[in-house]
């Protein structure tokens, strides 16, 4: 064996250990990876047969939105929005089989079958009219399905940039551009709001769905006024922004009408710059707490305190130890929050908080947070958020520029899967560097839009040829993203991501809305699901709550009720492990999942009995809860019992 000299040594010591150290720098960064046996072995377990969503004839495509002349220079980043999707049963049919996209190159909200189902009516567009509407100037960026004046018929929220929401109530019995009744959501029709984000919740807790409305640009703004004069204002951060548009809860007024209440938040709560919505009941009192996902800025978790006809939020933040950062403590983060959704990643029976941001490789490297609860729910009456991020060892903290995020069980096996919209804008010219610079610059010139590189449709590539992510946990306990191996591997510049069981098969399909490009539909075909418990949970209309009754299948025609949004479900299996979920309504950034709830159950025969724990709050404003024993396969109940002990009380 050669003898080193010792003389050579002590010359390269220092390059060795600087060696050393990078080499174990690399080791602790690099992400686990799955060997390729086990990789394929998970891909196997998935199958989706995609389709295009429809499109009308007769409107010419853009591929850019006109804007303020002061925000010609950054056209592409002011157009990279608007694309949504809603999976819902807009017919009455019993299946959440109807979709209602909205497709930023015509800027038309579509209404239509899904594809692949029954041609039960003609695809068709919503238009406002006779209501003020100016093409020119005003954008549709969501649907948002929901019984709007709780006669039992799915009715839809269209929120736009440049005008105040409106509600289309159906009062055809089959879904038609003449069978809508158009009506402001709002009174004082003529304020110029810029939503990216709505979703019902019964935040006073009177029994009725309210609407939770996130704001991105400063109101009155003319964002998309061509002709108009002066100058627009860009985020006054990008880490600390509370200049944009204001968030606002519209408590329900009466059958199709809502009023603001005035002063729910503050500035520093209400005008951060919202692109997603979160409502969800995380600490059991039957009152839904509110996430609002802000980008340039923290988001914000708010603990509901409120009660009938008075609406009140305390804000609520993590605990920072000396081994966290500060952009991991919830509330305190500086990131783009862009999407959020709500799932038990730890089977722990407790709601945990997924949220995209931007986390690519040679980007802004930021992170992606899986809120996982500690359990500690009561500190949320001292303002404590109980929640800390577990995104990095669950796999889940890295990806590329996110939009949406969701947490469903697609294969049944009782865990769900993460998926995750991807992409910003798609150009011939990388400008990442131009916005490296803008993102360390100083937050003095960032809200002048003459400050800012250029970033021009057709130019500008921002994460703009990744494909969207389908995150699997592996037997590692972490998530590896299998989009290639699942049939989402082509590239798109997806915004919302839409859920349900279309067909009643027990198999979760998915809908995704892009941005300037053709939106796609995917059939689960999963070859071998687990068993599957599904739920339809309704509130009967009128009266007062009488027995629950329980319908296997699906709602049939002439079921009047609506969708009891809210309503919590805890399954318990015979090995003990539990499944929860809420009735969703209208979660996340532009896409809406139905308001039936889907629990994976594993391998469990089809007679197995599980215990169902259900609890709601009724017409009446009273909680109420229940214990059903329910086999597996679809249910329809119609909610009814007695209160719960202390249910008029909380």
């Amino acid at each position: 064996m050669m003898e080193i000299p010792s003389g050579f040594l002590r010359r390269h010591a220092r390059r060795a250990a600087a060696l050393a150290v990078v080499a174990a720098l690399y080791g602790m960064v690099r992400l686990p990876t799955l060997a390729p046996r086990e990789r394929a072995e998970l891909a196997a377990r998935f199958r989706f047969t995609p389709s295009f969503l429809p499109e009308l004839p007769g409107t010419p495509a853009r591929s850019a939105r006109p804007v303020h002349p002061s925000l010609r220079g950054i056209q592409a980043w002011i157009s990279s929005v608007g694309a949504a999707v809603a999976l819902a049963d807009l017919d009455g049919d019993g299946l959440p089989n109807d979709l209602c996209h909205v497709d930023p190159r015509t800027d038309q909200a579509i209404v239509s079958p899904v594809p692949g189902t029954p041609p039960r009516y003609a695809p068709f567009a919503l238009d406002p009219a006779p209501l003020p509407y100016a093409p020119a100037t005003m954008a549709p960026m969501g649907c948002l399905p929901g019984d709007v004046d709780e006669d039992g018929a799915a009715d839809l929220v269209v929120y736009y940039w440049g005008r105040t929401p409106v509600a289309f109530l159906r009062r055809a019995a089959a879904p038609s551009a003449e069978g809508y009744e158009r009506r402001e959501v709002v009174a004082g029709a003529g304020e110029r709001w810029y939503t990216n984000a709505a979703a019902f919740a019964d935040v006073d807790g009177d029994g009725h769905p309210d609407l939770v409305v996130g704001n991105y640009f400063p109101d009155g703004a003319r964002i998309l006024d061509a002709r108009a004069g002066g100058r627009e204002s860009m985020q006054q951060s990008m880490s600390r922004a509370f200049n944009g548009g204001r968030d606002r809860v519209l408590l329900r007024a009466g059958p199709g009408r809502f009023r603001e209440a005035p002063g729910v938040f503050g500035d520093r709560v209400a005008r951060g710059w919202t692109l997603a919505v979160g409502a969800a009941d995380l600490d059991g009192d039957g009152l839904p707490e509110l996430y609002f996902a802000n980008d340039f800025g923290p988001d914000r978790l708010l603990h509901n305190r409120s009660r009938p006809g008075a609406p009140r939020f305390a804000l609520l933040e993590g605990v920072k130890t000396w081994t966290t950062p500060s952009s991991k403590v919830l509330g305190r983060d500086s990131f783009k929050g862009m999407g959020v959704d709500f799932g038990d990643l730890n089977g722990d029976g407790l709601l945990d908080i997924y949220v995209s941001n931007i986390a690519g490789e040679f980007s802004l490297e930021e992170s992606h947070f899986a809120w996982v609860s500690t359990g500690q729910t009561r500190r949320m009456r001292d303002g404590v958020a109980p929640y800390v991020d577990r995104s990095e060892p669950l796999g889940l903290s890295r990806s590329s520029w996110g939009w949406e995020a969701r947490l469903d069980d697609f294969d049944n096996d009782g865990v769900p899967e993460a998926v995750q919209a991807i992409g910003f804008t798609r150009g011939t010219t990388n400008r990442w560097p131009e916005l490296h610079e803008l993102a360390m610059g100083n937050d003095q010139l960032t809200a002048r839009p003459s400050s800012w590189h250029h970033f021009l449709p057709g130019d500008a590539d921002l994460s703009g040829h990744e494909p969207d992510r389908f995150f699997v946990r592996a037997a590692d306990g972490r998530y590896h993203d299998l989009a290639r191996e699942v049939g989402l591997g082509l590239p798109q510049l997806t915004r919302g991501i839409a859920t349900a069981d279309v067909d009643g098969d027990g198999r979760l399909d998915f809908a995704l809305a892009n941005q300037w490009g053709p939106s796609r539909f995917y059939h689960n075909d999963v070859p071998r699901p687990g068993a599957f418990l599904g739920l339809h949970l309704l509130l009967p209309l009128g009266g007062a709550p009488g027995a629950t009754v329980v319908r296997p299948g699906h709602p049939g025609r002439g079921v009047r009720a609506r969708p009891a949004i809210g309503a919590a479900a805890t399954v318990r299996l015979p090995d003990g492990s539990i499944r929860v979920a809420q009735v969703d309504g209208g979660n996340g950034h532009s896409g809406k999942r139905s308001a039936d709830l889907h629990f994976g159950l594993g391998r469990l025969p089809a007679g197995a009995a599980l215990r169902v724990a259900l609890r709601w709050r009724g017409a009446d404003g009273r909680l109420y809860a229940e214990t059903l024993r329910l086999t597996p396969g679809w249910h329809t109940v119609l909610l009814g019992r007695e209160p719960a002990p202390g249910g008029g009380d909380d």
